[in-house]
């Protein structure tokens, strides 16, 4: 089975069903350019001054596993999915589609406030993005995979730094 094939029948299975394009458009909003997610670390940093710097990483995260994530679709140069049965249901900053940039920052962000919280509840926002870039028709299964991928690494990498800066500075 092809990637587009799977691509059309989550668009069949969940296109056209109630809220589903306002909730990924939504979603496609906040973490374009992963502001979303690193307003979130801001905002988390500013009303929890014990956890600031953990705070701060969930913004490094994003930021960082976005730029990643940006200059390796520019060494891949993978187009978009576009095979005709396939719907785009929001428009795209590129034509480039490896990896989706979308589930590496939210990834990134999540597991950074995985971390924080000490609860795997944050991550089930990751297979929601990842899915909803699918049903809008804009990625590839693997790009999301590859982007959760890159955004989880980064975000174990950055967590680790400032954890470990903690422990010096005490």
């Amino acid at each position: 089975m092809r990637e587009s094939d799977v691509l059309v029948g989550i668009q069949d299975t969940l296109y056209d069903a109630p809220a589903t394009l306002p909730v990924a458009r939504g979603l496609s909003h906040f973490g374009e350019h992963a502001l979303g997610w690193m307003a979130l670390g801001v905002a988390g940093a500013a009303v929890d001054d014990r956890r600031r710097s953990r705070w701060l990483a969930v913004s490094g995260s994003a930021f960082l596993s976005h730029a990643a994530s940006v200059v390796i679709k520019r060494i891949v140069r993978r187009k978009r999915p576009h095979d005709p049965r396939i719907r785009i249901g929001v428009a795209t900053p590129s034509k480039l589609s490896f990896p989706s940039s979308h589930a590496t920052s939210t990834t990134a962000a999540l597991v950074a406030v995985s971390r924080i919280t000490r609860s795997p509840w944050p991550l089930l926002g990751v297979p929601v993005m990842m899915l909803s870039r699918m049903v809008l028709g804009v990625h590839y299964p693997t790009d999301v995979a590859a982007g959760a991928t890159l955004g989880a690494a980064t975000a174990d990498v950055v967590c680790r730094a400032v954890e470990k800066r903690e422990r010096n500075n005490s």
